[in-house]
This record gives C-alpha cells, sequence and structure tokens, in this order.
C-alpha cells in the first residue's frame, strides 16, 4: 500500500502502512494522531541510530542477525525488519521475549505481514544464552526500555554472543537504588559520598545514574567502544539514555578498575557479579 500525500512527511519511504495499523501507530482508517506522532518519532530516532550499524554489518555479513531482547510486543523488530532487512535476501530478526502471550501475538503478526525471516523465541535470559534457536554469535542486539535489570540480562546476553554493536534504552534502573537504600547507614560512616544518596528521590536519581555508569564500564572494560547520548528530547520521554557499545576487541585499560573502585566506594560490592565480564 502506498504511502497518503498527507502522511509522507511522518512516515519513512517503503514502511508498511499495514504494519504500522497492526501496531496501531495508525488508525484502521489510516491517520496518524498526535500521541502516535510522537511515538513514530522516537521509534524513527533510534532506526536512524541503528541504520548506520546495521549497513556496517553488511560489508562484511550478507546474512546479519538482529536480536531484539526483552522484545515485548516487538514494535522496534517490527519497525527494523520493515525499513533494513525485508528488501534484502538474507538476514533475519530475532525477538526474545519471556511472555508467551506477546511470543504468539509476534508470530502471527508477523506471518499476517509475510515477514518471513523475523521469528520469535519464548526463552528466558539464561535459555537464550544457550538456546540452540539463537546463533552461537549475532551482529546487533536491541534491548528498547528494558525494565530493571533486563538491560544487564541484555548486555549478559551480548557479551556471551559476542555481538559487534549493542544498542541500549534502559529503563526502571531499581536495583542498585536499593543496594545504596539497604546499606545507606554503613555508607554514612564510609564515605562522605553518601551524602548524594541521602535522600530517597536522589537515591532513586543516583541509583539510576550509577547503574548506567557502571554498565558503560563494563562493557569499555569487555572490548566495547560505548557511546552515550540522548535518543529524543527530554520533553518527550525520560527515559531518553541511549547506549550505543561497538565491539573493537581493545579493552580500555582503567575500566574495570575504575568499575571495581566505584564499588567499593560506594558499598555496592553485593553487585559485583551483576557487571561481570
Amino acid at each position: 500500500m502506498q504511502i497518503p500525500e498527507n502522511l509522507k512527511s511522518d512516515i519513512k519511504p517503503n514502511q508498511s502502512i499495514e504494519l504500522l495499523k497492526e501496531l496501531h501507530i495508525l488508525t484502521r482508517d489510516g491517520k496518524l494522531n498526535q500521541d502516535s506522532r510522537r511515538k513514530l518519532k522516537q521509534v524513527y530516532h533510534l532506526v536512524n541510530f541503528i541504520e548506520p550499524l546495521f549497513n556496517d554489518v553488511l560489508t562484511y555479513s550478507p546474512n546479519p542477525t538482529l536480536v531484539d531482547h526483552g522484545a515485548g510486543k516487538s514494535y522496534l523488530g517490527f519497525i527494523l525488519y520493515d525499513l533494513l532487512l525485508k528488501q534484502l535476501s538474507s538476514g533475519e530478526v530475532i525477538g526474545i521475549e519471556t511472555r508467551a502471550e506477546l511470543v504468539e501475538k509476534s508470530k502471527n503478526l508477523a506471518a499476517h505481514l509475510g515477514f518471513t525471516r523475523m521469528r520469535f523465541e519464548h526463552l528466558t535470559v539464561e535459555e537464550s544464552v544457550t538456546s540452540s534457536a539463537i546463533p552461537a554469535k549475532v551482529d546487533i542486539i536491541t534491548a528498547l526500555h528494558a525494565c530493571n535489570t533486563a538491560t544487564d540480562d541484555a548486555i549478559q546476553f551480548g557479551l556471551t554472543k559476542q555481538a559487534k554493536y549493542m544498542v541500549l534504552v534502559p529503563c526502571c534502573q531499581a536495583e542498585v537504588a536499593e543496594v545504596l537504600r539497604q546499606h545507606k547507614n554503613e555508607s554514612f560512616s564510609k564515605t562522605p559520598l553518601s551524602e548524594i544518596w541521602r535522600h530517597p528521590i536522589h537515591t532513586r536519581e543516583f541509583g539510576s545514574q550509577i547503574t548506567n555508569v557502571l554498565r558503560c564500564l563494563q562493557l569499555e572494560a569487555a572490548g566495547y567502544q560505548v557511546t552515550v547520548t540522548e535518543l529524543v528530547g527530554w520533553e518527550h520521554s525520560m527515559k531518553n539514555e541511549l547506549i550505543i557499545a561497538r565491539y573493537t576487541g581493545q579493552p580500555r585499560k582503567n575500566a574495570q578498575a575504575r568499575l571495581d573502585a566505584i564499588l567499593q566506594e560506594l558499598n555496592l560490592e553485593a553487585l559485583r557479579n551483576r557487571f561481570a565480564h
């Protein structure tokens, strides 16, 4: 179906109108409301970051594999397949999700749209690492708004699968804040830095910030070059931090030492295994 003239300024060329309707971005009569326009803008902005990474993968692999970890309803995976893989003769998008009903819905939608090189696996994090359904190596991993430790799960999956690129938009980083909260009294006597998270609102915000700092150091220690930027303007979403990691095989020399020092200084040693590589 061709893109209507009134939507050409909003929708990318070759985008499936049927897909956008199935994802409820477009209404059944093909209209785009303000809320949907905002959501589509966010997804497209992320696609703009991923497309050059995908094109780089194509220079050395004619059969690219993109894994959407913690896929949810697979909005991102469907959009990426539609815009980047549909026109190719090979390559696949794999959605990994723990909720069986969402996996089934995504399978049905892919079949309905004829997206034959898109598949969905009902797997836990542990299962996804060892499952024969997932290739031993993958090219790109995405994790969009993966809640709390789901981003860490995606990182561990990416490290195991030797991913060339990881594209992460973390959400709801509560684990570090909880550990800060549990050890707050002990930390007061250990370091004056504990003043940074003395008040509950600061515990939450600082916990979120330091989580992503630790993730970046973890990736750098594992041989990734890391870029951190904002996904969209803060007026659109507060869950806005975009981490892009590219494997170079050259670990940052002091990354592991810095990570260890931060865990010790902030009394977060209980999380050492979470940020291992």
